[in-house]
């Protein structure tokens, strides 16, 4: 299912073609939490980002407002540090020991519980000058405020990123 979900992502994407200038983005990011995105910049400098995507056997639903600052490398134009902050809603689920199951006391029930949270960002990404493609590398450190166990600090969410630009 996730297979054709990418490859009609990518199928209808690559059919529109190349744009002005940039003012949405579709993309996959791959990691510990991996997913689908899509970001639409609101200048330059400032794009706000979507990120539906699976964590803990559940799925989560993220927004963040990104800061791009693409001057801080001398050496090239093409690379951006991003930085930024969201929040994260969504479930997980989980096996909780059953003590008192009547499977004996190996027992296990599976939980199902929501979940939400806030989240930071730091990326670098690479922009392509003649396709509008782009590939990152980024951190997503989050903190569940509730959900399966009470203020979880997670600070090392790495992930690969892959982005159309249209």
């Amino acid at each position: 299912m996730k297979k054709l979900l990418l490859i009609l992502l990518f199928g209808s994407v690559v059919t529109l073609g190349y744009a002005q200038g940039k003012s949405q983005a579709v993309g996959i990011r791959g990691g510990i939490t991996s997913g689908f995105e899509y970001r639409a910049f609101a200048n330059d400098f400032v794009s706000y980002k979507a990120l539906l995507s699976t964590r803990n056997r559940g799925i989560q639903l993220t927004g963040m407002k990104e800061f791009h600052n693409p001057g801080l490398f001398d050496f090239t134009n093409q690379v951006n540090f991003i930085y930024g902050f969201g929040i994260h809603v969504g479930y997980e689920r989980w096996n909780a020991y059953d003590p008192v199951g009547l499977h004996g006391p190996y027992y296990y029930k599976k939980r199902t519980g929501p979940i939400a949270g806030l989240d930071a960002l730091a990326a670098v990404e690479y922009n392509f000058m003649d396709v509008p493609l782009s590939v990152g590398f980024e951190v997503k450190p989050y903190f569940n405020l509730f959900g399966k166990n009470f203020f979880q600090l997670h600070p090392f969410d790495f992930a690969f990123t892959f982005k159309y630009t249209f």
